[in-house]
């Protein structure tokens, strides 16, 4: 009997149990449900987001690939413009080297043509160099007009380049005009104007132009400058200086570190015979070989002159030659 009651008082112990264990299921059942929940919403927006990152990187890329092809095309324009303006400028470098050639070549003639009366020889050069002038007009207002209508179908307006054109079309047509005075002059100085119109053809320009450059190397090749005068003239040129010694005494004349070519009278060596001295004493500050020159006396026994015997060597040390007179 005893037995019965116990049994039946713990049939609600064990219902309350069960109860409890049930909450306890369904809480951990809710947990574990909100955890997956949150888990798998983690994971979509994890997905989400590289999806949404993976097609931003596609944009990024593209909108890179796109600046890349920009930046590409910009930069073959640039050079392609840059290598333009680069002929453009050589060309007007040009051009101003035969406009400069031109008026040189003007003045010769000017000169030349300065005597009442022209050996034959001297009016054929006169005539040669007429036509080298033409032939360069030319082909300088052939290459103007050309710049002209590169300018022009440019697309765009270089203000500097256009600027420069201009000038060069204003140097041009003053050369013109200088030339058809000159002609003028000539045609009353028994030259026909035929003779004075024609032209030498392109190759004959290059000879002349190659021969006129070889020309001016070797002018160049054989210029030398001499000097000449007491201590103080050429201490005030900026040419000699004393030094060396001791307290004072026994200074030694040299030239000076920095003289210019300005205080010196140019010369070709290949044509200078002598230098002119008419001094009771006279040095040569330069070096020079002794046996390459000789001083000259007259009857009053004064150094008249160097004579250069032997240019070559006169020159090799130094170009330039400077003689103290006392």
């Amino acid at each position: 009997m005893t037995n019965d009651v116990n049994s039946n008082r713990n049939i609600p112990n064990d219902n309350a149990a069960s109860r409890i264990n049930e909450r306890k299921a369904k809480k951990q059942g809710l947990k574990k449900g909100v955890i997956t929940t949150a888990l798998i919403a983690l994971m979509l927006l994890a997905g989400a987001g590289f999806v949404v990152n993976s097609k931003y990187k596609d944009e990024q890329n593209k909108h890179a690939a796109i600046v890349e092809n920009q930046k590409r095309s910009y930069t073959q324009l640039l050079t392609s413009r840059d290598s333009v303006i680069n002929e453009w400028m050589l060309t007007f470098d040009q051009i101003e080297k035969d406009l400069s050639m031109v008026k040189e070549k003007e003045n010769i003639i000017t000169m030349k043509s300065a005597d009442k009366e022209f050996s034959k020889d001297k009016k054929q050069q006169i005539l040669k160099d007429i036509e080298y002038i033409n032939a360069l007009l030319d082909q300088n207002k052939k290459k103007i007009a050309s710049l002209t209508a590169q300018l022009n179908n440019s697309g765009g307006t270089i203000k500097g380049l256009q600027v420069k054109v201009a000038q060069l079309e204003a140097s041009m047509k003053e050369r013109e005009v200088e030339i058809a005075d000159l002609k003028t002059s000539l045609t009353k100085k028994d030259f026909e104007i035929g003779q004075l119109n024609t032209r030498m053809s392109d190759q004959q320009v290059a000879i002349a132009q190659k021969d006129e450059k070889i020309s001016i190397q070797t002018a160049e090749m054989n210029k030398g400058f001499v000097a000449s005068g007491t201590y103080k003239s050429l201490k005030a040129k900026g040419i000699l200086s004393k030094e060396g010694g001791f307290l004072g005494l026994g200074k030694k004349e040299s030239l000076h570190q920095n003289f210019s070519d300005n205080a010196f009278t140019q010369v070709d060596i290949t044509e200078t015979k002598s230098i002119p001295v008419n001094s009771k004493d006279a040095k040569l500050i330069t070096s020079h070989p002794s046996s390459s020159y000789e001083l000259v006396r007259d009857k009053d026994n004064k150094i008249a002159s160097i004579d250069i015997k032997d240019p070559d060597q006169f020159w090799k040390i130094s170009k330039y030659a400077v003689v103290e007179i006392k």
